[in-house]
């Protein structure tokens, strides 16, 4: 080794260049327009099982109530703390859809339904389900559908 020469350049490189920055955020940017609606619709996906989740919930309430009672009861319907169904009736977490209950043929059949609230996810959508759990999409993804089945990823059965 020659003692004049230094072991390195004396002008090393030291970070990156603005060319090499804008790539980075070039292929960032690409990644993100493509991830990002992918990432919407499995919102959006979870949001919508919780409602099949919560109305399944509330219709074993009333099944539990029509065991004791041998009808639905004006009152297993009414939307108020004290009423038997809706009685430790409480989504957890945020309250992502309006839950409503009809009672039918005099108290032996019902229709419940979910419509999810606006400003989330859910927005849109609207499920039901009766007493023979015949079960059905009005609204999905804020068109007007008649499916005979909850929709949640496709907009077929």
């Amino acid at each position: 080794m020659h003692p004049l020469r230094p072991p390195f350049p004396l002008h090393r490189q030291a970070g990156f260049t603005l060319l090499e920055l804008m790539i980075a955020m070039v292929v960032v940017s690409v990644l993100s327009l493509v991830a990002y609606p992918s990432y919407a619709d499995h919102v959006r996906r979870s949001q919508v099982q919780t409602a099949f989740a919560q109305l399944a919930d509330f219709r074993v309430k009333l099944e539990q109530y029509y065991q004791d009672h041998r009808n639905y009861g004006s009152e297993a319907c009414v939307d108020a703390d004290d009423a038997p169904a809706w009685a430790d009736f409480a989504p957890p977490g945020e309250a992502l859809f309006d839950f409503s209950c009809s009672l039918l043929a005099s108290g032996q059949a019902y229709r419940l339904q979910a419509s999810g609230r606006s400003g989330t996810a859910a927005a849109g959508h609207q499920y039901r389900v009766d007493q023979d759990d015949r079960r059905g999409t009005l609204r999905f993804r804020g068109a007007e559908v008649d499916k005979s089945c909850w929709l949640w990823k496709g907009g077929e059965c």
